[in-house]
């Protein structure tokens, strides 16, 4: 297995992750089978229990791993299923090191970062050749060069390049090459910085994709080559996409980024055949008609919070050859006297997404009435979903008390109630229910209409569960329990009988939406969005 090694400098937020996934997009159209990794340097074991505003969505994997969002670029942009192994961090690194140096595996002696932690992260990025059959490996650092907490991934990754041979290993750079206004050019110092500092512990890297609001002229492409030690065939612009994140494998392709690594790695392949992927960014950039979806959430600020439910509606979207207009709503602000109809108004469709604890539930309540009351298509997930099953239980079914019991642990109505493996768990850390699971669907219902299917499986993370005790009284009013799991005893699937679309989800469908496989649930919805426009 070739390996391909991706590191950032100068700042932050530069784009790596998508950098990575648009070079496995490449390598796939060649014919090869990819598969990815990121290792991130910061010290927790895994993000599940960080706040949306320190490190956006966690995004969760088939086998329950939680895991960085930049796994959901990569499972976006090929056709990997990514699992626990394909995410490591400086937390889990330590968590080993550690736990065998108690049990007494290093035979007394004095445990250090070089060798043990180094040979640990090695051994992870091994394992993905021993239990996978990819032909090339892209594995993502997290974090900037310089930074102290990523200096034991850097010395690996120099310590794997030297053995593995500069015909099987190498190493890419995406670095930052700002405009400076007031000298009205672009700079190239902080990129020769950045790589002077991976040469000072022996990494050279052999392509640096450069970063910049505008394009890379001759001169600046030499100055880049010659001071980083790189051909300049291999001094790749990576400029600020024009709309959509799906045209950076197209422009990276244009560059050559693709031929010169496998050039590099002696990959002998056909050129990559792109068109398909063309054809889908054409949808997203010029649809032939565009319709308005409120998303109802308590991040809404962040961007990065709902970055999978954004990603979802763009597929839906291009799937029926339409442009989707984000109407962002934040839960709370539904909450004042006449809130819903204010910020509600006029949208096509309404998604309420997931989320933790009671800040902007009553938005989020409301925002499923107005969606019921005034027959607007209707997506909700997790949580989602966990508010339309209280709306209805107070509003149609007459209990004007029912709440969840993580609102309200003393409710007379506990229609959401914590599930009974979670009620003796302490510890926040990868304890929910997390990770695929099998759902059976009931014929003659909208659910089973979408998917087609009579079974699936969707990615769960949460706690709390429909309370099945309550599902006689709210199908007679309509709410219908479309989807259980296998045996019965956890509802996964809601919809409401006497709507035009109504749907709502524990899991969370997001995780498995793809460019060329639009998940059935966006799918649907975006479509009812549009037949409700009409």
């Amino acid at each position: 297995m070739k390996t391909i090694f991706v590191t950032g400098g100068v700042v932050s937020s530069l784009g790596k992750g998508l950098a990575a996934a648009s070079l496995g997009t490449l390598l796939e159209s060649r014919g090869l089978r990819v598969t990815m990794q990121k290792l991130d340097p910061y010290l927790n074991v895994d993000p599940g229990t960080m706040s949306p505003y320190q490190h956006g969505e966690v995004y969760v994997l088939d086998d329950g791993a939680e895991t960085d969002l930049d796994l959901g670029h990569y499972e976006r942009f090929t056709r990997c299923v990514l699992g626990r192994r394909n995410n490591l961090t400086s937390g889990q690194v330590y968590e080993t090191v550690l736990a065998r140096e108690r049990r007494g595996d290093y035979l007394g002696k004095t445990v250090q970062v070089i060798p043990h932690v180094t040979d640990e992260i090695k051994s992870r990025i091994h394992e993905l050749a021993r239990k996978g059959d990819a032909d090339v490996a892209i594995i993502e650092i997290g974090g900037t060069t310089g930074d102290i907490e990523g200096l034991p991934f850097l010395e690996s990754i120099r310590q794997y390049l030297l053995e593995e041979g500069e015909e099987n290993a190498m190493l890419i750079h995406v670095t930052l090459v700002p405009f400076i206004k007031a000298a009205g050019e672009l700079k190239t110092k902080p990129t020769q910085q950045s790589v002077a500092k991976l040469r000072e512990i022996g990494l050279q890297p052999k392509v640096v994709i450069a970063r910049s609001e505008y394009a890379l002229d001759d001169d600046v492409r030499e100055k880049l080559s010659l001071f980083c030690n790189v051909p300049k065939r291999a001094v790749i612009e990576a400029r600020d996409v024009d709309h959509t994140i799906y045209e950076l494998p197209l422009m990276l392709q244009k560059e050559g980024l693709d031929t010169v690594v496998c050039e590099a790695l002696r990959l002998e392949t056909p050129p990559a055949r792109m068109e398909d992927w063309a054809k889908f960014v054409e949808r997203v950039v010029r649809p032939r008609k565009r319709v308005s979806i409120a998303v109802v959430g308590k991040y809404i600020e962040l961007q990065d919070a709902y970055k999978s439910i954004y990603e979802s509606l763009t597929h839906a979207g291009a799937a029926h050859d339409c442009g989707i207009d984000l109407v962002l709503v934040d839960a709370e602000d539904l909450e004042a006297q006449g809130g819903p109809e204010k910020h509600l108004r006029g949208v096509a469709g309404i998604l309420v997404p997931g989320g933790f604890g009671d800040r902007g539930i009553e938005g989020k309540i409301a925002a499923a009435r107005y969606a019921r009351e005034n027959r607007t298509p209707y997506l909700g997930i997790c949580l989602g979903m966990q508010v339309a099953v209280v709306e209805f239980a107070r509003n149609v079914c007459g209990h004007a008390k029912a709440d969840s019991t993580e609102f309200d642990p003393e409710t007379q109505y506990p229609v959401i109630y914590l599930m009974e493996d979670q009620k003796d768990v302490t510890n926040k850390g990868a304890t929910m229910r997390l990770g695929s699971y099998p759902c059976v669907l009931r014929k003659n219902t909208l659910a089973h209409q979408l998917y087609g299917a009579e079974e699936i499986n969707e990615r769960h993370r949460h706690r709390y569960e429909f309370n099945m005790k309550y599902r006689e009284a709210l199908e007679k009013q309509g709410m219908v329990v479309s989807g259980t799991s296998p045996d019965g005893v956890l509802a996964e699937l809601v919809e409401l009988s006497n709507h035009p679309w109504f749907v709502a989800c524990q899991f969370h469908p997001e995780f498995q939406s793809r460019p060329r496989a639009t998940h059935p649930l966006f799918r649907g919805f975006v479509a009812a969005s549009l037949s409700h426009v009409c």
